[in-house]
């Protein structure tokens, strides 16, 4: 009888032992690694990577991608519809654009707007020296005056004097440029053409700076700006949802949640089962002794 208790005893040590030993191994696998995910990245090394800080914390400053640009482009690339619009697009907001800065250095009331005017002026001058260019090699045809909006909103900015100058000039700028700057992006991500490449970095370059120049005179309506269109569902929730209809739980790296391409719920499954079957066998251990 003592016998038989015994051999139970060593039998219930034993899937004690092994259990925790299983658990210990499991957390280690898999909860160290996802640690050191939620820390952030590693470099080749396996090393935690020095996160960079906000401009002003460290002193690392904003990059400028245009410093990246190649130096040898080729013009031969194809070209999309988009890509010429773009090209078409970026010379005409130049031919109102740079003519209403200038007005802004002569008539605006506040100095800021005069400021601004004095910045946005000439670099608009030069980024239409960067769509002649590029049009140039492209063999895109330029327009050579406004359309009939923007000569409507030059007259506008004419008749008004004072703040409502000041007004006009900030409220039809930055909704010019509100409307190009996705534009330029699409491209930018998408064309084919290194010439066209180039010309949607310098623009990109340009009308961030001006949006933000126009925002601080403090004269922008935010109200009045059209809203951004309901983003797409998430590629991640797509995943999940595709896998949850497939039964599959080795989703996780497709997913973004997982560990080595495991679902977090595989994860969890397995150190419950494994604490469960150590709480079981350290039941079973002392009701035998």
């Amino acid at each position: 009888m003592v016998t038989a208790r015994r051999r139970s005893a060593r039998r219930s040590w034993t899937a004690t032992l092994v259990t925790g030993v299983a658990g210990v191994v499991l957390g280690g696998l898999f909860g160290v690694p996802a640690q050191a995910a939620a820390h952030g990245p590693t470099d080749a090394h396996g090393a935690a990577a020095v996160a960079v800080r906000a401009p002003g914390g460290s002193g690392v400053g904003v990059p400028n991608p245009i410093t990246y640009l190649p130096k040898n482009i080729n013009a031969n690339g194809p070209l999309s519809a988009a890509d010429r619009d773009l090209v078409y697009k970026v010379k005409l907001a130049g031919s109102w654009e740079g003519p209403a800065s200038d007005m802004a250095i002569k008539k605006g009331a506040s100095e800021r707007v005069r400021q601004v005017g004095n910045e946005i002026g000439p670099q608009h001058h030069r980024l239409d020296e960067f769509a002649t260019a590029a049009a140039a090699r492209l063999g895109v045809p330029l327009p050579t005056e406004p359309s009939a909006e923007q000569k409507g909103w030059l007259a506008e900015m004419q008749r008004a004097t004072g703040p409502e100058f000041d007004r006009v000039y900030v409220d039809r700028l930055r909704a010019a440029h509100g409307k190009i700057f996705p534009a330029i992006a699409t491209v930018r991500a998408s064309t084919r053409n290194d010439v066209v490449r180039e010309l949607a970095a310098q623009a990109n370059s340009f009308v961030l700076t001006h949006l933000t120049l126009l925002e601080s005179t403090g004269l922008v309506d935010y109200e009045s700006l059209p809203q951004a269109p309901p983003p797409a569902p998430a590629q991640a929730a797509a995943i999940a949802a595709d896998a949850a209809r497939n039964g599959s739980l080795l989703t996780g790296a497709q997913a973004g949640g997982g560990v080595g391409g495991v679902s977090p719920v595989v994860i969890w499954m397995v150190l419950a089962a494994a604490l469960i079957a150590g709480a079981y066998s350290l039941v079973r251990l002392i009701r035998s002794r």
